[in-house]
């Protein structure tokens, strides 16, 4: 791309978008570990969330860019073939292998949660009795160390093996596997971080900090530092200065961008499209979505999850997933997999102002048939809620 020093929100958007992943037509064949490669190098990282009232959200950041795909590849690559691992990444997150020892000085570093340091700086002896049951006895739960012993404490109902596992894994002393329930089992960490990586040099705590500021830049296109510092959770107090150091370098290019408040940074690398032809769904919780300010200053888009929400009060519903369509969100659908009857449930619709809810209706029709035989499910079931549903009804049949 041509230097540049300033651009327009409208650029910035299809820069952002196609960084994301979201500028290449999905494949046309099978999806393989190929393209999960290829994902990963350029995101980095995928959050994983609990919620499976749709699908997982580490399965659906896949499914937005690659269409359908099989889940168990995703199983395979990360927990069998160890080419993603279990972290704090951006929350927790499947992560590139070959980021491992970028996040080390993590690793060495206090728990990022107050009560979580206070309790394990009081139980060293108890942390240190649960590692070694770990090592000498394999991938193991909470519930399997405590024999099925009943919750307790304060930690969201955590008892102090569950403590001790979870400190254990921020430190990098136990890795993680999932079993069919989704549950966390804990591990050896050789046994999810490939030897080779594993055996790498740590680097200074300074150098991996701006290697990981160098992957938040690819991933975003073009940021402001407080984006930069988010994608990877990275403190702003010490990100800020470095991505300064990266410009000088020439590492970033800094970038006004009209009707930001503040600098940005154009990664040398991204691409600036004249169009952008997505056309997907999007996780509440997937990397284009998860610094809020952003998408507002990207997209013009107002987006808050409402799954904590009482239902009395919630807006648009308890899972929204914002439409894609070109570069701008175009809709948002709360959807849900009623697994039992086997249908995609549109439990809400709503079109963004200023859009063709007929052309709307018909793409996100399409939409969503590819996910429901990507769900195994038969049949599309649209309520009464939500002003795009009228045309979806009809696009839908």
């Amino acid at each position: 791309m041509p230097r540049l020093s300033s651009l327009t929100v409208d650029q910035a958007r299809r820069i952002a978008v196609v960084a994301q992943g979201f500028g290449e037509a999905r494949p046309t064949g099978r999806v393989d570990r190929r393209h999960l490669r290829k994902l990963f190098a350029r995101l980095g990282l995928i959050q994983i969330d609990s919620v499976n009232v749709l699908a997982r959200s580490h399965y659906l950041a896949l499914f937005s860019r690659l269409g359908p795909y099989d889940r168990a590849l995703l199983d395979r690559f990360a927990y069998a073939d160890h080419e993603a691992f279990e972290y704090w990444g951006h929350e927790a997150s499947l992560i590139e292998a070959n980021l491992q020892p970028l996040l080390r000085w993590r690793m060495t570093g206090d728990h990022r949660w107050g009560g979580m340091r206070r309790w394990a700086g009081q139980n060293a002896d108890a942390i240190a009795a649960v590692r070694a049951a770990i090592l000498a006895g394999g991938p193991a739960s909470a519930g399997d160390l405590d024999g099925g012993a009943a919750k307790k404490g304060p930690w969201w109902g955590w008892g102090d093996t569950k403590r001790a596992l979870e400190q254990l894994f921020y430190t990098g002393h136990v890795g993680a596997i999932r079993r069919s329930t989704f549950e966390r089992a804990y591990c050896d960490p050789a046994l999810v971080v490939p030897s080779d990586v594993l055996e790498r040099p740590t680097p200074e705590p300074r150098d991996a900090i701006v290697t990981l500021l160098d992957r938040s830049a690819r991933g975003h296109g073009v940021a402001t530092a407080k984006d930069l510092a988010d994608y990877f959770r990275l403190p702003i107090t010490v990100a800020r200065p470095l991505i300064d150091e990266m410009a000088d370098a020439g590492m970033l290019e800094r970038v006004t961008i009209d009707g930001w408040k503040h600098p940005a940074y154009l990664h040398p690398e991204a691409v600036l499209p004249r169009r952008v032809e997505a056309c997907a769904l999007v996780s509440p919780f997937d990397s284009l979505m998860w610094e809020r300010d952003r998408v507002e200053r990207l997209f013009g888009f107002t987006y808050r999850i409402e799954i904590y929400v009482p239902k009395p009060k919630r807006v648009y519903g308890y899972y929204v997933l914002p439409f894609l369509l070109g570069d701008r969100y175009v809709a948002r659908v709360d959807l849900k997999a009623d697994r039992t009857e086997r249908r995609l449930l549109v439990q809400a619709a709503w079109i963004e102002d200023g859009v063709d809810d007929l052309e709307v209706a018909h793409r996100l029709a399409d939409e969503l048939r590819v996910m429901a035989t990507w769900l195994d499910l038969d049949d599309i079931v649209i309520a009464e809620r939500g002003d795009l549903t009228p045309a979806l009804r009809t696009a839908v049949g």
